[in-house]
């Protein structure tokens, strides 16, 4: 396991926010379960470090004002704080360009030394309890200012177009190297069995969305499998246009969460071939995609009748078990969680408390995840505040996670081993 520093930049509110919540983001992806953090600011012209702790579970909790940023959340485990202590000790190992060796990227400290030096002075400062620093500074406009770990400490280390290239001989890991370069093409629709996008997102799923896991996620891709109940469910005539069928269904396990069980319905949009304009997108975001999430909310939200919302989770938790009960290998997945809820439950009334959990996940921890080709930032403020308006039995909103997913053609492969690519649209 690799041992990080995030850095906050200048922004004290970020950092508060992940002392009080214990959830820490990254803007680009490489740490994992199990990785070392070390929690750093920048603070009165210093560059300070208050928290260390280990990354637990991927999480979609994200309490930052600019909380789009960051790719990928972690909840924290084995925390421990400290008197802030400034970090620029580390220029003594890094040299005059410590932070682009140290501090950009949330990298790994491969140097020793400095791990060995950070890590004392770490425990020699040790705190009870979080440091909160008394002043706090304004959000910075993210359209004025980049955010960056990294650009947080340019002026640290005084890098200018002149002196680039010399922090690029000291320090050559801080270039970006390109793995190669790419395409966007179209998908065909959303279910082609070749270019499809339901299709070659479900079939690579894991891979591409690695803040979920397939141990503690499991999926369930049955296209039209799960029917929301109706106003039959009552008694009363079926009405035309208020149920809805998601996709797929995605059941998530975090034992440290406050509910340990999460339900997310899949839905799948595709303009693809078909829709190109900017209106014909428009016209079916607003006639067909928003309606339908509403639909989904609307399901389990407390603006439907309550005997409607029971009878839907009785049927769907019916045939997400039968789903489960068909694999061993689900059977296990799901029973291994539920142990380590319950460790001194009985075998024997494993299923009933599957039941229970995925009872509770509907009423109180519902997400809806959309999986689409194109989306802008202001589409998706719009549809959030759209679907969080819906609230559920506990009074919290339902949660809405777009995923903009495209289809990338190779142009040119140059290093297998890179990090990055570049794509042209």
């Amino acid at each position: 396991m690799a041992n990080r520093i995030l850095h906050c930049g200048k922004f004290l509110e970020n950092y508060h926010l992940c002392l009080k919540y214990q959830v820490v983001g990254f803007t680009t992806r490489g740490a994992s379960l199990g990785d070392t953090i070390y929690l750093a600011v920048n603070h009165n012209k210093k560059t300070v470090c208050g928290m260390r702790a280990v990354l637990g579970d991927a999480t979609d909790h994200k309490p930052w004002p600019d909380a789009d940023r960051y790719v990928i959340a972690y909840s924290l485990e084995s925390i421990q704080y400290c008197q802030p202590f400034d970090i620029r000790f580390l220029a003594e190992y890094g040299g005059p360009y410590w932070p682009l060796k140290f501090l950009q990227g949330a990298k790994e400290i491969k140097d020793e030394a400095a791990l060995s030096r950070l890590e004392s002075l770490f425990e020699e400062s040790l705190l009870e309890n979080p440091y909160f620093f008394e002043s706090e500074s304004k959000h910075p406009d993210p359209n004025t200012q980049d955010l960056e770990e990294v650009e947080a400490d340019i002026d640290d280390c005084q890098i200018t177009e002149e002196t680039l290239p010399d922090a690029l001989l000291a320090v050559p890991e801080a270039r970006i190297s390109i793995m190669g370069t790419f395409q966007t093409v179209r998908f065909k629709n959303e279910t082609d069995e070749l270019r499809g996008l339901e299709v070659l997102v479900n079939n690579n799923f894991y891979s591409l969305f690695p803040r979920y896991t397939s141990a503690q996620t499991l999926l369930i891709p049955e296209n039209r499998l799960f029917l929301s109940s109706g106003t039959e469910a009552r008694g009363d005539k079926p009405l035309k246009g208020i149920r809805s069928i998601p996709d797929g269904l995605l059941i998530i396990f975090s034992k440290n969460d406050v509910h340990p069980f999460r339900v997310a319905l899949i839905e799948y949009e595709c303009f693809g071939e078909g829709k190109v304009r900017s209106q014909e997108k428009s016209n079916y975001l607003n006639g067909q995609v928003i309606p339908q999430l509403m639909r989904f909310a609307s399901a389990f939200s407390i603006v439907t009748d309550k005997q409607i919302r029971d009878q839907t989770i009785y049927n769907w938790i019916d045939k997400i078990i039968q789903y489960i009960y068909s694999n061993a290998d689900h059977i296990q997945k799901i029973s291994q969680w539920i142990s380590e809820i319950n460790p001194h439950l009985s075998p024997q009334l494993i299923g009933r408390e599957i039941d229970r959990a995925l009872t509770e996940a509907f009423q109180n921890a519902l997400q809806i995840i959309l999986v689409i080709d194109d989306l802008t930032d202001e589409q998706k403020d719009t549809i959030t505040n759209v679907i969080r308006a819906f609230r559920l039995e506990n009074g919290e909103s339902i949660q809405f996670i777009p995923y903009v997913v495209r289809l990338e053609q190779r142009i040119t492969l140059t290093d297998g081993n890179a990090e990055y690519a570049l794509s042209v649209q």
